[in-house]
């Protein structure tokens, strides 16, 4: 089973920032698009940020103009900056890759943000 290595997430003052990470095995083909979903609980999960192979980016309508997604094409890895972080994005964060041939799954990070 393939396994994206995730990291980054951590307990923050409500305005302050975090990066998380996500790194997919450089032997994956086909991959079309990386970014995070996030799930708070008792809520369903939703698509945060993706990022697609031409550079072009996607985000929920709540974190735009304060998330930023980005990729390292070479490692396959990539980003989330996150800044002037709310309560409300409070949630496990998943990081995902679409490919040709499948879906795939980080294990979370979980992002705590205080009021």
């Amino acid at each position: 089973q393939v396994e994206l290595v995730e990291s980054g997430g951590g307990l923050v003052q409500a305005g302050g920032s975090l990066r998380l990470s996500c790194e997919a095995p450089r032997r994956l083909p086909g991959i079309k698009v990386m970014g995070w979903y996030r799930q708070a609980p008792g809520s369903q999960r939703e698509l945060v940020a993706a990022i697609y192979m031409n550079g072009d980016t996607k985000y929920e309508d709540a974190v735009k103009g304060r998330f930023t997604i980005s990729r390292d094409k070479t490692k396959n890895i990539v980003y989330l900056q996150m800044n002037s972080l709310k309560s409300e994005d409070t949630a496990v964060y998943y990081c995902f890759v679409d490919s040709a041939w499948n879906k795939y799954w980080g294990q979370g990070t979980q992002v705590t943000v205080s009021s």
